[in-house]
């Protein structure tokens, strides 16, 4: 599967701003982010971020948590695995709906842990 295109489709799809498929140790593996974006840095804390809420879940004896969402005032990101070694990422503007950024994301992710 080529994960580029699929990045970008997620802009006509959810409107996402910026998206990327990243190992959950932080490195890139595809991206479609706007220029001047640190993609090492970026990948970086959304594997931190997850990673951390992974950590967390494993000190209550809980389930791994499937994904986050992070609103901020102008944005919403949200954070989904795919599978043991990736997660994906979408950043979606403020009217950006993150039930439908989730779905296609999670379309995503079970492509990615086919591969």
């Amino acid at each position: 599967m080529e994960l580029k295109p699929a990045l970008r489709a997620l802009r006509q799809s959810c409107g996402a701003i910026a998206s990327a498929v990243i190992s959950r140790d932080g490195l890139v593996i595809a991206a479609d982010v706007p220029e001047g974006v640190s993609m090492e840095t970026f990948a970086i804390m959304c594997a931190t971020l997850l990673g951390a809420a992974s950590t967390a879940h494993s000190e209550l004896r809980i389930g791994t948590p499937l994904h986050v969402v992070v609103e901020a005032e102008d944005a919403k990101m949200v954070v989904v695995g795919a599978g043991r070694r990736a997660l994906i990422v979408a950043v979606v503007g403020r009217k950006g709906d993150s039930s439908i950024v989730l779905k296609k994301l999670d379309e995503l992710a079970d492509t990615i842990k086919m591969i």
